[in-house]
């Protein structure tokens, strides 16, 4: 297993030192592994992240997809939340398109009765990725274009002043304070400014896109009842180790997941790096696993360092939600240690 340096590590650099840093788990499962134990691992992983002086700890929604066992959110916010004592704990995110705006808050209502002040309530827009998916849902493809609306009546069932149910009320939720955030790029982006939240924008390397999006969000922000002024959380994979080519593989399982789902229309369980390095693969498939290798923030933790400084910097973000998926729990776990000395967040 490897270690982080023993060594007292420098100061950050400016922009680091000023960041929140959290971590977004998807519950990926391995070749060999069932879902359960991915869950489980999930749990533990989120116990790590605490002690290593993360800020929250968001899970994420996935249906009917293999090398995913993350379905039910709340639910496993729940074991998360249980299982720490001071990290903050939430989704990124329930699909709101998925689900009913009163379940939602309901369910959200629960976690922060139980765990209060720790719960987090992150939103996205997507629904089924695929039209079985959809349709076991009770879903069509068409609902994504009413989240804005989905949006208003949950936030309503918070505060107690929806319109559209007036006899309903979202107990025990109603009341509560439980933040929202809003995952987005493009239109979500002004539905967040526009609800006056958070925004958590992804996908460290669409650079240009991202910040122009970050700065329609800013541009027409409304101070409202959740937040005095925007926020910005930039999302994204992030890989730390000891050298660029250690730093590379941990990235390898994940791509190539990717690209095989983009090729065979599942997305499977992720498998060691170096099984993955020596397949012969399809043009196809060495396109789409070059590109999702690309862009990627990785590398030693100087380099690492200087590149989140620089986006940092060029975005103005408030916070880093950080995602790493691979087959090498014990290099993804040295990775997060890595990065949290290296933005100041312990010494261990």
């Amino acid at each position: 297993m490897t270690s982080a340096t023993a060594s007292t590590p420098p100061a950050p650099p400016p922009a680091l030192a000023r960041t929140r840093f959290s971590v977004l788990d998807r519950s990926r499962t391995l070749r060999g592994q069932d879902a359960p134990s991915a869950l489980r691992a999930t749990v533990a992983f989120a116990q790590q992240a605490e002690a290593l002086g993360y800020h929250r700890f968001w899970v994420s929604e996935h249906h009917s997809v293999p090398g995913v066992a993350g379905s039910a959110p709340t639910v496993l916010a729940a074991a998360v939340a249980a299982a720490t004592r001071t990290i903050r704990v939430g989704t990124g995110g329930v699909m709101l398109p998925n689900h009913q705006p009163l379940v939602v808050a309901e369910q959200f209502g629960v976690l922060e009765s139980l765990f209060p002040g720790r719960i987090d309530m992150g939103l996205g827009r997507s629904v089924g990725f695929t039209g079985g998916v959809r349709k076991a849902l009770g879903r069509d493809k068409d609902d994504a274009r009413d989240f804005g609306a989905q949006l208003r009546t949950l936030l309503g069932f918070l505060t107690g002043d929806q319109t559209e149910h007036p006899q309903v009320h979202a107990h025990p939720a109603e009341g509560l304070r439980i933040p929202p955030y809003v995952l987005a790029m493009g239109e979500g982006a002004t539905l967040a400014a526009e609800a006056g939240l958070p925004l958590v924008i992804g996908d460290l390397r669409g650079r240009t896109r991202m910040l122009e999006a970050i700065g329609r969000y800013r541009d027409g922000f409304k101070p409202s009842v959740w937040a005095d002024e925007p926020y910005v959380i930039i999302s994204g994979t992030v890989a730390v180790a000891a050298d660029r080519a250690a730093a590379r593989r941990l990235l390898v399982p994940e791509a190539w997941a990717m690209a095989y789902s983009r090729t065979h229309g599942t997305f499977p369980p992720l498998a060691p790096a170096e099984e993955i390095e020596a397949r012969e693969m399809t043009a196809k498939e060495r396109e789409f696993y070059e590109s999702g290798l690309a862009g990627q923030v990785h590398g030693t933790e100087d380099e690492v360092a200087a590149a989140l400084d620089d986006l940092i910097t060029a975005s103005g973000a408030d916070e880093v939600l950080v995602t790493t998926s691979t087959y090498d729990r014990d290099g993804m776990l040295d990775s997060y240690r890595r990065l949290a000395r290296l933005a100041g967040l312990t010494t261990a």
